[in-house]
Order: structure tokens, then C-alpha cells, then sequence
């Protein structure tokens, strides 16, 4: 593994959409999205009995976030990191370690990467965004 995985770390807004458990609710989303060409860069989704949580990181969230809103869907926004790195064994294992030690927890983290592709996407959720980026700015 390679000690240092060549980080390339933004700030970024991810909505958190509640909709119905139900299926076509986020065919509905990603289909309003689309027609305001809205790019979805990553996303998550989380269920419960009656409503499933959708993180995502959309190329225009303030457009995104009207759009729902018009629609009558409940977002909210929060701040993120995305993370673009090499994908390879150990990398999430080090930007954890280096969280750890600077006491910033990890609130929540979802990850992409295409079979055989050289970089992945993290996205991350720490307690703190501006002290996490500052400490994994040098990885």
C-alpha cells in the first residue's frame, strides 16, 4: 500500500431527502433532477418502516434544493468532504486513523468506485469539516 494516497479533498453540500418507502419515490427525484440537468455525483440511501433517507451530492445544490422544495420534498443541507483518492486497500484505514487522532469522528462515510477504476470517492461526514480537512490535507 501506498503510504500516501494523494488526496484531493473538497467541501461539498449534501442534501438529505426523506421520501416515502415506497417504490418510483426516488425514480421521481432523480427523474426532476435529470430534467434540470442536475448530475448526481454520489449517493446513499438509508431506510426506515415508513421513509427511506437519500444523501447525495448533486453538481447544483441550491438549484436541487428549490427544485424538492417546489415539489413539495423535504431536504435538508449539510456539509460534506468528498474525497477523491487512489482506490486501493488501506486508504479509508488511514484517513480514519488520521480522523481518530485529531479526536474528529466519523458521523457517517459512503464510497464509489468502479470495479478496476484507479481512484474512488468517499464522501464523509466528520464532526468537524474544516478540522478534518485541515488534518487530511497533507495525506
Amino acid at each position: 500500500m501506498n503510504p500516501h494516497p494523494k488526496l484531493s479533498i473538497e467541501p461539498a453540500t449534501q442534501l438529505a431527502v426523506f421520501l416515502a418507502n415506497r417504490p418510483g419515490a426516488l425514480a421521481r427525484v432523480c427523474e426532476a433532477l435529470a430534467n434540470a440537468e442536475i448530475n448526481i455525483h454520489a449517493l446513499a440511501t438509508s431506510d426506515t418502516v415508513d421513509h427511506s433517507v437519500v444523501r447525495m451530492v448533486v453538481s447544483d445544490p441550491t438549484k436541487a434544493l428549490m427544485l424538492l422544495g417546489e415539489a413539495g420534498v423535504l431536504a435538508l443541507e449539510t456539509e460534506v468532504l468528498m474525497i477523491e483518492t487512489a482506490s486501493e486497500p488501506g486508504v479509508l484505514a488511514k484517513i480514519a486513523e488520521r480522523l481518530a487522532e485529531a479526536e474528529i469522528n466519523i458521523e457517517y462515510a459512503y464510497l464509489a468506485g468502479g470495479r478496476g477504476s484507479e481512484k474512488g470517492l468517499i464522501v464523509l461526514r466528520p464532526s468537524d469539516v474544516e478540522k478534518a480537512q485541515g488534518v487530511l490535507r497533507d495525506l
